[in-house]
This record gives structure tokens, C-alpha cells and sequence, in this order.
């Protein structure tokens, strides 16, 4: 059968369309991806500071609902807020310098402490005299890292101001996000109709409650780890018990998969100049502290103030972590907390059936039934209540 005239010109227009649809749309597919691999620093940048202005607008909202003006309350929270950590870094970075330049002076009375140890428990001929020797020669072990790192001073400096200009690039954007928060959602909702405005303002309220209660569960932590790090330093003896806490605390939860390892080394290497027993008791606690936190308080605590299943927050750290590397890991569990909230908003859910696979209560098998006719007396039930008619009026 032949085609009229006008039939043939208008499969032509749509095979035309199809056409330069496709190569558009790969066109806009390959700008796109050029874009956010060129831009993936400062789209990294702008993630952060929604996210830090996720976290410090409830304060702000509290100051601008008593009579503050937004830009004043906003700066406030940002002055407290930089202050504080300023504070914490100097207490913490003067507590590192004191301790490592104590550590490098103590180094050959920790070492025959340690060699004495080892020869009179274990019934070692370890000589400590060559061992410093080894330590301390020209071409040991430290000694080469230490020329490494000499020999990398300029990229240590590029790097930290590199790390400097991110940050105060990230506190500005954070500040104006911030400050003219309800600016920036209303210019978003007049692009949308009334409805869609609904939704993104109930989502970016999630957004705000969900950051800020991702804060709360890890500072809960911080204040755990920090409390019984302290009082078991304390304990044993170690000097600075407080400060090395407070240390591992902030380490262990704001540094996610391994901030329990990294806040326990510097405990670890200050116990060890009181001696190899102190230092070996706080690696013990180290480990079993972290199994307790992975195994019983995270899972709690986690679970009560986000929602997230155990295993999923470990996964989400994980795909965070690959993804955009600490960054990532570090924001990966609040994003995925107010994604599940969002969704579980939205999405419609449904009753689920009666059925064994799914009930979490027990089922106690009866001394005269056997397990199979336990199980076909369950698919009875289930078949009976598929089966049962929706109207109460008899089909005719």
C-alpha cells in the first residue's frame, strides 16, 4: 500500500525530530558531564555549604524569631561558631606539637623501655644500643621521612592554602545561603506552580531537621567516646586525660570508618611514653571501644535520631567515601537520611500481606504439628484472605 503525499512529509518531520532530538540531547548529555568534571570543585564547595547552612539555620530562625535581624543573626552564629573551632584546633594542635616534640625527645628511653620489656617477658636478647643506633643513622627509616617531608614544604604550603581559601570560600557561601535563606527559597518557588511549592518547602525542611539532627547524634557520640576515654586515661595514669579525650572524641565522629583508630593513636603514643603497659592497655581499649560503639551505641543512637539502618549508614559511608572522598563519607549519612525522609514523604506506601516471611513475631510450633503443616496452615490463611470478596453483597 503507497503512501499519500501528506503522510510521507509527516513521517519525515518525525524521523527528523527523533533525529536532532537524540543528537541534542547527547549535545546537552556531553556539555553536562564537561561541566560538572571542570566545575566538581566548586559544585563540592556549594554541597558544603548547603550543608552547613543546613545546620546552623535552626539557630539563626531562633535569634531572627526573638527580634534579631537575619544578617545579625546569621553573623552571630557564624562568629560562635568559628571561634569555637578555632579554639578547639589551637588546644588540639598545641596538645599535638607538646606531645610529639616530647615523644622525639623521650624516643631513647622509650625504646629501652620497650626493649627491656620485651627481653624480660619474653625472653629476648634485643640489644637497645643497636637499635637506636639503626634509628637514629643516616639512612634510617625516620630519618628518610623526615627528608621526604622536608622535601615537600612547598607542596605541604600550596596545599594548606589551598585548604584556607576553600574554607572561607565555603564560609561565605554558607553565610549569604544563610542569611538570605528565605530569599533564596522564594525566588526558587516562583518557578514553581503552588503545589510543587508545597513539596520543595516541606523537602528543604526535612533537609534542615535531618542535618541538624545528624549533628546532634554524632556530638551524642563525641560526648561518649571523650567522657570514657578521659575517665580511663585517668585511670591508668596518662597525662593530659581530658584533652585526649576530648581528642578522641572529636576525631572518632567527625572522621568517619577509621576517626576511632586516628583519635587513638595520639592517647596511644602519649601512653607509651609513661611506659609499654599503659600503651598497651589504651590500645586494648581503642579496640573494644570501638567494637562497643560499631555493634551497640552507633546502631542505637543512629537508628533513634536518623532513621537509617545500621547497614545502610555503613554503606552510605561508603559509596560517600567513594564518591567524593572524605567529603563525601562525612555528608553521605545526612544526605541519605534526608533522602529516606523525602521519600518516605512522598512515596506511597503500601499494607503489606500476612504472610511467615514477613511477621517478626516467632511462631511457636505446636508439639503435635509438624513444621509443613504449620506452613500450609499459614498459605490457608493467606489464600482465604486473597480470596475473600471486596463487597459484602453475594456475587450473583
Amino acid at each position: 500500500m503507497e503512501m499519500s503525499p501528506e503522510d510521507d512529509s509527516a513521517q519525515r518531520r518525525l524521523i527528523t525530530r527523533a533525529v536532532f532530538t537524540f543528537l541534542f540531547g547527547a549535545l546537552g548529555l556531553f556539555i553536562a558531564v564537561y561541566l560538572v568534571t571542570r566545575l566538581k570543585g566548586l559544585l563540592l564547595i556549594l554541597l558544603v555549604s548547603v550543608f552547613v547552612s543546613f545546620a546552623l539555620e535552626p539557630a539563626v530562625n531562633f535569634l531572627a524569631q526573638r527580634g534579631w535581624r537575619r544578617g545579625a543573626a546569621t553573623g552571630l552564629v557564624f562568629l560562635l561558631a568559628f571561634v569555637a573551632s578555632v579554639v578547639g584546633l589551637f588546644v588540639v594542635g598545641r596538645l599535638i606539637v607538646d606531645q610529639v616534640t616530647g615523644l622525639i625527645d623521650q624516643a631513647p628511653t622509650i625504646v629501652s623501655n620497650i626493649v627491656g620489656f620485651l627481653n624480660d617477658n619474653f625472653s629476648l636478647n634485643i640489644e637497645s644500643g643497636s637499635l637506636q643506633d639503626q634509628l637514629t643513622s643516616a639512612d634510617s627509616p625516620l630519618r628518610r621521612f623526615a627528608q621526604n617531608l622536608a622535601g615537600s614544604a612547598l607542596t605541604l604550603t600550596l596545599s594548606a592554602v589551598g585548604v584556607i581559601f576553600n574554607f572561607f570560600t565555603v564560609v561565605l557561601f554558607s553565610f549569604y545561603l544563610t542569611a538570605d535563606g528565605p530569599k533564596v527559597r522564594r525566588t526558587i518557588c516562583s518557578f514553581l506552580p503552588p503545589r510543587r511549592q508545597v513539596e520543595f518547602l516541606e523537602g528543604w525542611e526535612i533537609a534542615i531537621e535531618k542535618t541538624g539532627v545528624y549533628l546532634y547524634s554524632r556530638a551524642l557520640l563525641a560526648v561518649i567516646a571523650a567522657t570514657l576515654m578521659s575517665i580511663f586515661l585517668a585511670i591508668i595514669g596518662v597525662p593530659y586525660a581530658v584533652a585526649l579525650g576530648l581528642w578522641m572524641g572529636v576525631t572518632s565522629q567527625f572522621i568517619p570508618t577509621v576517626g576511632t583508630y586516628i583519635g587513638g593513636a595520639l592517647p596511644l603514643l602519649v601512653a607509651l611514653t609513661e611506659g609499654p603497659v599503659e600503651a598497651g592497655l589504651t590500645l586494648a581499649f581503642v579496640l573494644v571501644y570501638q567494637q562497643i560503639e560499631n555493634y551497640l551505641l552507633s546502631p542505637r543512637i543512629t537508628a533513634r535520631t536518623m532513621q537509617l539502618h545500621p547497614a545502610v549508614a555503613f554503606g552510605t559511608v561508603i559509596a560517600g567515601a567513594s564518591i567524593l572522598g572524605g567529603i563525601g563519607a562525612l555528608l553521605a549519612l545526612p544526605a541519605a537520611a534526608i533522602i529516606q525522609a523525602i521519600g518516605s514523604t512522598y512515596l506511597r506506601r503500601h499494607e503489606v500481606v500476612r504472610s511467615e516471611l514477613v511477621d517478626e513475631t516467632e511462631v511457636e510450633e505446636p508439639a503435635q504439628e509438624t513444621r509443613r503443616a504449620v506452613r500450609w496452615r499459614f498459605w490457608d490463611r493467606d489464600r482465604e484472605a486473597f480470596s475473600t470478596p471486596t463487597s459484602d453483597k453475594e456475587p450473583r
